[in-house]
């Protein structure tokens, strides 16, 4: 799959997509690195934090079988 260059506001040495990739981590915890690494770069800082708690929240559930 061929990825487009990412934004400047996501501007980073190490992209999340490469990092989720190597420790192959599921859609949720994915999703996780993906809000923490850019929190307040395009958006609310403390929005992206919340909506990483979200996916977090989510993978917990599942872990447990919820």
């Amino acid at each position: 799959m061929k990825r487009n260059d990412p934004p400047t506001h996501y501007d980073q040495q190490i992209q999340p997509w490469d990092v989720i990739d190597a420790w192959r981590l599921c859609f949720w915890l994915g999703n996780v690195i993906k809000y923490v690494c850019r929190a307040g770069k395009k958006g609310d800082y403390v929005e992206d934090l919340e909506k990483a708690r979200d996916y977090l929240n989510e993978a917990i559930r599942r872990a447990k079988g919820s």
